[in-house]
């Protein structure tokens, strides 16, 4: 992490380019499960709670990685700094589930 004063632009752009990628990337995955009329006769809960779940099980394995990965590259005095943004990420999921469905 740098230490300049606009170093935190840097690490939103990183932010946002990992958000983006993980959300399209198991949209894509799990685009066959669920169903996307949520209005019918049928019980579409089942269905959908399997997507979701699936959804915040593999975006949390996404996340370990890149914070294990992250924090083995960063310097000891910077890996505070990482929490604010996994803490972020945390509230980006929820948003997320909210466009998925």
């Amino acid at each position: 992490m740098n230490t300049g004063k606009y170093s935190w632009v840097l690490w939103l752009f990183y932010f946002l380019i990992f958000e983006t990628v993980v959300f399209f990337g198991l949209q894509w995955l799990l685009s066959g499960m669920g169903l996307s009329n949520q209005y019918q006769a049928e019980n579409t809960i089942v269905p959908n709670w399997v997507k979701a779940v699936t959804f915040i099980l593999l975006y949390l394995l996404c996340l370990l990685f890149m914070v294990m990965l992250i924090s083995n590259m960063v310097p000891s005095k910077h890996r505070r700094n990482l929490m604010f943004w996994v803490y972020l990420a945390l509230l980006g999921m929820v948003v997320m589930l909210f466009v998925l469905f």
